[in-house]
């Protein structure tokens, strides 16, 4: 893994969060992004090399809705940067890990991703995300 990407935030309310971070951080979002696919609409704010990713569910029933039902607003993953996805999931899995979706998806800010189980990663969730490239 080369580096912390981001930092995932789910939230109750994205344009109030926002506003907060606008504040804390002192700089705007810079992306707002829909993954109708996971039910989440998602705002990224870059502060000096570090990203942090507000979660909104647009879904009741999404994996974001359940979360903040059961746990609130608060860190919901902590996401790492691979230049391999497929070799790294792997890896993973050979080291005992359990992998949520062994397929990458496409995710949020033009990446491939997949998650692992936090059970396994002491009760949290862990993202791992490969830049798209294009061509």
């Amino acid at each position: 893994m080369d580096k912390i990407e981001h930092i995932g935030i789910a939230v109750k309310d994205l344009e109030a969060s926002n506003t907060l971070f606008e504040k804390l951080l002192g700089v705007p979002h810079y992306k707002v992004e829909e993954v109708a696919s996971e039910g989440v609409k998602t705002s990224f704010f870059k502060s000096g090399p570090n990203k942090i990713e507000l979660l909104e569910a647009t879904k009741p029933d999404s994996p974001i809705a359940k979360y903040l039902e059961k746990k609130g607003e608060g860190i919901h993953h902590v996401a790492f940067a691979v230049e391999d996805i497929v070799s790294e999931i792997e890896r993973l899995k050979g080291e005992g890990f359990v992998v949520l979706n062994e397929t990458p998806k496409k995710g949020a800010d033009n990446k491939l991703v997949a998650f692992l189980h936090p059970k396994g990663t002491n009760g949290m969730l862990v993202e791992l995300c490969q830049e798209i490239k294009e061509g």
